[in-house]
């Protein structure tokens, strides 16, 4: 019998929530930092796919969750700071 990883939990509905970028303390962070500071609301769905891949020794197929849920993070953040910076453009328009 070939000895095969166990297959990666799939990320559940809390653990996304966990990850989600337009919470209030993430925004916090994100404006706080110094400018040259790099920050990324997504990091913990970041190591969570690396480490899906070293537990499954690159075995991207066995992850796909994981990328799916960084993608899916990453979108949505990035949606989130191009519509603030609309908003913010609009209000020093008046």
């Amino acid at each position: 019998m070939p000895d095969t990883p166990p297959a990666p939990p799939a990320p559940s509905n809390s653990d996304r929530d966990i990850e989600d970028p337009l919470r209030p303390e993430t925004k916090a962070k994100f404006k706080a930092k110094a400018s040259s500071q790099y920050f990324d609301p997504c990091q913990e769905a970041a190591n969570r796919s690396i480490r899906c891949l070293n537990r499954n020794v690159g075995d991207r197929d066995m992850c796909s969750d994981y990328f799916q849920a960084y993608r899916d993070c990453k979108k949505k953040w990035i949606e989130d700071m191009k519509e603030e910076k609309r908003r913010k453009t609009r209000m020093s328009l008046f």
